[in-house]
């Protein structure tokens, strides 16, 4: 694993029916329960930067880039392909009952995953969780309704839109080197392409049986959520709480949406604190 911030990469790669699939392990030698943690959108493994190596220090971490995220290639990407390549990789990596921990759409992919696709898990982690509907936010709800005019937009324009739509994920500012490792997966007209495939996969039909199931929940809960979210309000997280049996929820002070990155030291000691 390559931990320079310029350098983030995932060194193994696992064909599967929905892809090949960038993956990745620290920690392998560690003897703690494993923990495998899955991104949302519009981002990849590299959110996890700060919060893996800490993890790996007591356990093995698991790390993957969801299908046409990061350097994963893939089907045109749905929360339900993400779930089954998740269960696929939990499989694969042969862990029993690891801590799952999902960000985003990576929550949503994460409860699929456990609740339709019984993959295993010891306790779950759901960080501004895209579940509860609508969790398409507005802005992507417009571009999935004219998919067409997006795909044709001069590049310029579009990386402009996406750019200024990046930045309101976090409650401060990213920092340049951050900003540019999120867009760059974007950039040019092949990047365009890619995020445009990405949204036309957002539909609130993979979550509402997940939605329907949350009470069946029967592992340790953490939800955990960025008080200034502008993208899912932190009242979706008590409502996700108290849809969640006996689930804990933190609100974590001064971060907004893309909480891993922003407050990455905050996130490390609570799940220091709560991970089995």
């Amino acid at each position: 694993m390559a931990t320079d911030l310029a350098t983030w990469a995932l060194r193994d790669r696992v064909a599967l029916p929905t892809g090949t699939i960038a993956v990745d392990v620290l920690g392998a030698d560690r003897p703690g329960v494993p923990v495998v943690l899955t991104h949302g959108t519009p981002s990849w493994s590299y959110l996890w930067r700060h919060v893996a190596p800490a993890l790996a220090q007591d356990r093995p971490v698991h790390l993957w880039d969801l299908p046409t995220y990061g350097d994963s290639t893939g089907e045109r990407p749905s929360v339900d392909g993400h779930a089954r390549t998740l269960a696929a990789l939990v499989d694969h990596w042969g862990v029993d009952a690891p801590v799952l921990v999902g960000h985003d759409i990576g929550a949503a992919t994460t409860l699929r995953a456990h609740l339709v696709h019984g993959t295993p898990a010891g306790a779950l982690v759901l960080v501004d969780a895209a579940v509860l509907s609508p969790w398409v936010t507005g802005a992507t709800q417009h571009v999935r309704a004219h998919l067409d005019t997006y795909r044709e937009m001069p590049n310029h324009l579009f990386t402009a839109m996406i750019t200024a739509h990046l930045r309101t994920t976090v409650a401060g500012a990213l920092a340049d080197d951050a900003e540019w490792a999120y867009l760059a997966r974007y950039a040019g007209p092949e990047g365009q392409q890619r995020y445009l495939d990405q949204v036309a996969g957002f539909t609130e039909d993979d979550t509402r049986d997940v939605v329907a199931r949350l009470g069946e929940v029967a592992v340790p809960t953490d939800v955990v959520w960025g008080a200034e979210d502008t993208w899912i309000p932190r009242t979706a997280g008590s409502t996700l709480r108290n849809a969640l049996p006996g689930a804990q929820l933190h609100i974590v002070p001064g971060a907004g949406h893309f909480l891993p990155e922003e407050a990455s030291d905050t996130l490390i000691d609570l799940l220091n604190r709560t991970l089995p």
